[in-house]
């Protein structure tokens, strides 16, 4: 049973834990630079994800593999000069901590170091155990991350639902209270079923919030970019748009045109 939600100053790793103890549900939002770092952490998001998304929707890539650890951590240091309250969560990028602990634990001491940011998130299980613990060690919060996991997509091959299988959905049941065990605050499972998604976040004591994984987590995340509406080509079942923020622009940069062709602006008022 929920009780009455806490006017937190500023969010940590505790309040979350705190959070999920009271049955308070974690906001978390992406965002990638100052402007709108500003924006997000002044309307009261918990956590902000500066996620690697920003591959996508900042950069054009096709997926989030071609961002590098050094755009990982300018986009991140822009965030955190904008943010008051919220958690600040930085993604760890492909190719930065998957083959060695050490190059791992090199990796978000540089993001830590160098961007101001909060905690670092790393997508995977058992087989990236090693790097969690390494990165753990040096005192630095890790939020996991498993089900359909991006930097994975090639070998998937697909970004369909995940663990839907009776295999898969064990496996990422021992992935999630392993990362319990070595000691992850918290953790995001995006793409799975909500009964097994609901399920581990009854069965582990860390916050698990969502993206496309139901309504019995203790959170929800979404791409900043595909809940205002600026992104309009990605449409998938779990993302609920709250603006059509593309549309609106589009007018309002077109009306801009016209004016100036028109030589509506700028008109007198508007000149010195």
């Amino acid at each position: 049973m929920s009780t009455a939600k806490k006017d937190y100053k500023r969010i940590t790793t505790k309040s979350l834990f705190d959070m999920k103890a009271n049955g308070e549900k974690i906001s978390m939002l992406t965002a990638y630079d100052y402007t709108m770092a500003k924006i997000v952490d002044s309307a009261g998001v918990d956590v902000i994800l500066v996620g690697d998304s920003a591959s996508n929707v900042m950069a054009g890539h096709e997926t989030t593999l071609p961002i590098t650890l050094d755009q990982m951590i300018y986009h991140a240091s822009s965030v955190v000069r904008g943010i008051e309250r919220a958690l600040v969560v930085v993604d760890l990028p492909f190719g930065s901590y998957q083959s060695d602990p050490k190059e791992a634990l090199r990796s978000a001491i540089r993001i830590m170091k160098e961007s101001g940011g909060h905690a670092v998130k790393l997508e995977g299980g058992s087989e990236i155990k090693e790097s969690i613990k390494r990165i753990l060690n040096a005192g630095i919060p890790v939020m996991g991350h498993l089900g359909l996991t991006p930097q994975s997509i090639y070998k998937f091959g697909t970004y369909t639902v995940r663990a839907k299988e009776e295999a898969e959905a064990e496996k990422l049941m021992e992935d999630a209270k392993l990362l319990e065990r070595i000691g992850c605050f918290a953790l995001v499972l995006e793409k799975i079923p909500a009964s097994l998604a609901e399920k581990v976040a009854k069965s582990i004591s860390i916050p698990v919030i969502g993206i496309g994984a139901g309504g019995g987590v203790d959170g929800q995340v979404l791409v900043l970019h595909d809940m205002i509406g600026m992104t309009h080509e990605f449409s998938p079942r779990f993302l609920r748009r709250y603006m059509n923020l593309y549309e609106d622009m589009t007018k309002a940069i077109g009306q801009y045109v016209d004016d100036v062709k028109s030589q509506d602006f700028p008109n007198a008022s508007e000149q010195y």
